[in-house]
């Protein structure tokens, strides 16, 4: 809206017969300028005497006066031009968007000095905004957004871009008829300030769906092969669930890129939209009329590669990948020479930018198009080799030097490789110390002429320390838990005192401890590791020391009955080497490991003996391969799996048990113990020699066990991530007369976390069931499982929280022995959950699993049911 300001000049001269001579009237950029003189056409030049602010304004008259550029002793003419002081200073004050109204005067002269006054109306300052037609929990977000807070000053282009702001907000979201009006009222209070109320009228109407979508001019490619290349606007179709119909205009643009793409992708290379409607209808829906070119379609005809001087015809042809006679897809031929969507592409420009050659540049020039044959021209400049200059790394306040650089894969003097940069990155973002999605190469320095650059890496410290303090009621009590993780401590400054910050940190190092306590179970635990053992080269040293203290359950007092009580003390000392073959992103770990079992009148199903001890001393053997990428919250790309081995020594091979003769004499006692013909006192020896002869047999434990776990990370869509993961494990026995230990089993089902049982079981997930529902009362030797994960980023770039939604489809099974195993007989479930990384609590997440299959012993299937995630990923 036009503003118009009217400057009044009065010029009265203290003489006879002399009367009123000027009334001016100034507008400058929105204001026009008027002016009337008297009787007198001609300028006159005078000197400002005087200058006095006056009117509604809160500003003091200095402040007004400086900024308005006018000055004591400063010449003015009247009536003046637009260039002239007075004119100036008028523009400034407008422009300064804190008035409504600006005059200035001439209040009087007294010979050639003229007296100014300069009268000011402030603009209005908002008190209050009332919001109509939206959720009160929206309010604060306008407000922040549209910068509506108390004492801004309310001018027309406030408003005027705050409904245009909401209205495009709305507009985006698929209310395609959002309207917004914003009046204001005066307030009348006793502050001395002209002060309004803002009311924020918000009508955002219905979501337009779009009914139909019509090409014009389409004969070459089918409708449904359009309509499926836009990704972003869809038909109304009720059975659609994960992409909604409305209509979005920045959107719609881009869809309309998508299907010339599908055209060149399929040889029409000169198709075009010619034009694009949007037809309202009564029903509140859009129809949306695109009209078409579609051109004839191409072929390629010779391809040649001019400028190659590194590589040779035969292998280019092998990237590009595109022979004469080939339908024409400029898409793919834009992808195989340099794909933007793929930093480690396998493409022609990464094949030079790999091996040095970052100044090189490939260019596709078409010579002919002669009978609908393109003839084509890879026009290549490799320039000379680029070599890495200097290295450095910034923002990293907590982490030491050492710690990134021995992960870097770029080196001063060393020939430039992109690879070699993305991997870099990978391999920071894997150390868990940053944040992953920050991590950034900048190029510093780039002389093309000696072929030199610098590379400088960016990073963001993020808590690397967790701390696990909470408590909780879960098997048959309440349980207590504290656990402190430092991620990235550094052992070597233990015993500075200006190294706790709080604590000492920087060197990549793991420390952990953990205390778990309940009225029926104790849990203590330590562990240390150091990725780099010896500084050099990366081989992790890990060792961890626990100790495990669990009580029956006395029915007669309801408590923790202390006589009764099975411990476990665990050590293990482990190895693992990144090595080069087949790639570097292989790791061999050994580990050897010692538990000792203790038992005292601890009974139950799965032992077959309560009084005694079991030693368990292992070998710990394992090969796993992980690249995935970047951010090990939320991997979008690569693999990770892991074969491992763990394996006891043979004892009966030199120990001269007859473990045979064993096996019958328990067969026999067993009968007896059965036979409920024979005494109690019979029965009872026969119980107790059960025991002496499985107590014999698992005095050291002798098995082998093998695991597989394998996943993958493909992006679906944007940052949408699909995660299928398969897992197999296996218990076996090297002598079948001594069988299989009850230890070391596999109990299916639940969250994988929740189990009170400490007895040196391995509990294997599996939504939608109860925690180890899905096994015998005495654990499975052999499980597999199968599941398929959909993944979606809420916010990942936030320093506070990682947040992601999942939905699943599971499905495993455990089995007692070869006889019962089937991989097709499987527990299924499905169902939706979501995750939260916080640094200093690690992650957190709840999911709602349904059961589709009946629990053991059970008729109908499970259905819902609730887990909740602690430090763990599915």
């Amino acid at each position: 809206m036009e503003k118009r300001v009217n400057n009044l000049v009065n010029i009265k001269l203290l003489r006879t017969h002399i009367t009123r001579l000027l009334f001016i009237a100034f507008i400058l950029s929105s204001v026009s300028i008027t002016a009337q003189i008297g009787n007198t056409q001609n300028s006159k030049t005078y000197t400002i005497g005087d200058i006095i602010v006056t009117g509604s304004t809160s500003f003091g008259a200095e402040t007004v006066i400086t900024y308005s550029g006018l000055r004591k002793g400063q010449e003015i003419t009247v009536p003046r031009t637009s260039q002239s002081k007075i004119a100036e200073a008028v523009k400034k004050l407008w422009n300064s968007d804190l008035f409504s109204s600006i005059n200035i005067y001439i209040s009087s002269i007294e010979g050639n000095v003229a007296n100014l006054e300069i009268h000011l109306q402030d603009l209005p300052e908002l008190k209050d905004v009332k919001i109509e037609g939206v959720k009160k929990s929206k309010f604060d977000d306008i407000i922040k957004d549209n910068k509506l807070s108390p004492g801004v000053k309310v001018t027309e282009n406030l408003i005027k871009t705050t409904e245009n702001y909401l209205e495009s907000t709305y507009q985006k979201k698929g209310f395609l008829k959002a309207n917004v009006t914003i009046t204001t009222s005066e307030v009348t209070d006793s502050i001395d300030k002209q002060r309004v109320n803002m009311k924020l009228n918000i009508d955002k109407g219905n979501k337009v769906k779009v009914k139909d979508i019509v090409f014009n001019g389409r004969e070459k490619l089918k409708a449904k092969k359009l309509k499926k290349a836009m990704k972003n606007t869809k038909k109304k179709n009720p059975i659609r669930i994960f992409k909604r119909s409305k209509y979005i205009e920045a959107d719609f643009n881009e869809d309309l890129v998508s299907i010339i793409d599908t055209y060149k992708e399929n040889g029409y290379r000169d198709a075009r939209i010619i034009s694009d409607s949007l037809i309202y209808n009564p029903d509140n829906t859009v129809s949306l009329v695109i009209n078409l070119e579609e051109g004839e379609k191409y072929t390629y005809g010779d391809i040649k590669f001019l400028g190659n001087t590194v590589y040779t015809d035969e292998l280019l042809n092998r990237i590009l990948r595109i022979n004469k006679g080939d339908t024409y897809n400029g898409v793919e031929l834009k992808k195989r020479i340099q794909d933007e969507t793929k930093p480690d592409g396998d493409d022609i420009a990464n094949l030079y930018q790999n091996s040095g050659y970052l100044f090189s540049s490939i260019t596709p020039v078409e010579t002919s198009a002669d009978g609908n044959v393109i003839d084509m021209e890879i026009r290549i400049i490799e320039g000379k080799p680029a070599y890495f200059n200097k290295i450095s790394v910034v923002g990293n306040d907590k982490t030491n030097d050492h710690v990134i650089y021995r992960e870097i894969r770029t080196r001063p003097g060393q020939r430039y490789s992109k690879a070699d940069v993305i991997r870099t990155i990978r391999e920071l973002g894997q150390l868990g110390f940053f944040d992953a999605q920050q991590i950034e190469p900048n190029f510093k320095n780039v002389n093309a002429n000696d072929g030199t650059l610098d590379m400088e890496y960016s990073v963001v410290e993020r808590g690397s320390s967790q701390i696990e303090l909470q408590g909780g009621y879960g098997g048959g009590g309440f349980i207590g838990t504290l656990g402190l993780s430092f991620n990235n401590f550094s052992i070597k400054d233990i015993f500075k005192k200006d190294a706790y910050k709080p604590i000492p940190m920087g060197d990549g190092q793991k420390l952990a401890l953990r205390l778990q306590a309940s009225r029926f179970y104790q849990t203590y635990s330590f562990s240390f590791s150091e990725p780099w053992f010896g500084g050099k080269k990366p081989v992790s040293f890990s060792t961890s020391l626990s100790h495990t203290k669990q009580f029956l359950y006395n029915p007669a007092t309801r408590n923790a009955d202390k006589d009764r009580r099975f411990n476990i003390t665990g050590l293990s000392v482990g190895l693992a080497k990144r090595l080069s073959v087949p790639d570097d992103y292989f790791v061999l770990s050994q580990a050897i490991s010692f538990q000792h079992y203790d038992l005292k009148n601890y009974n139950t199903g799965l032992f077959t003996f309560g009084n005694g001890s079991s030693n368990n001393l292992a070998y710990t053997i394992g090969l796993s391969r992980n690249n995935t990428n970047v951010d090990p919250i939320y991997p979008t790309g690569g693999s990770n799996f892991s074969v491992t081995a763990k394996l006891s020594l043979p004892y009966s091979v030199f120990n001269k048990v007859d473990y045979k003769a064993l096996k019958e004499e328990r067969a026999d006692q067993l009968e007896i113990q059965n036979n409920t013909t024979l005494s109690n006192s019979t029965r009872n020896d026969a119980a107790d020699r059960i025991s002496e002869i499985d107590q014999e047999r698992f005095k050291w434990l002798e098995f082998y066990k093998v695991k597989f776990n394998g996943e993958w990370y493909a992006r679906v869509i944007g940052d949408m991530v699909l995660r299928p993961k398969v897992e197999f494990g296996f218990l076996g026995a090297y002598n079948n007369d001594r069988g299989v230990i009850p230890f070391e089993r596999y109990f299916v089902g639940g969250d994988g976390m929740g189990t009170y049982s400490l007895d040196g079981r391995e509990a294997i997930s599996l939504r939608g069931y109860p925690n180890q529902s899905l096994s015998s009362q005495d654990g499975g030797t052999i499980y597999n499982k199968f599941s398929l994960e959909l993944r979606y980023p809420i916010t990942l770039k936030s320093q506070q929280a990682k947040i992601y939604a999942l939905a699943f489809l599971e499905a495993g099974a455990s089995y007692d022995n070869f006889r019962d195993y089937n991989p097709f007989a499987l527990k299924r479930s499905a169902g939706f959950g979501i995750r939260l990384f916080m640094p200093a609590f690690g992650l957190l997440g709840i999911d709602f699993g349904h059961g589709f299959d009946p629990l053991p012993g059970q008729a109908v299937k499970h259905g819902w049911e609730t887990h909740f995630i602690i430090g763990q990923q599915f």
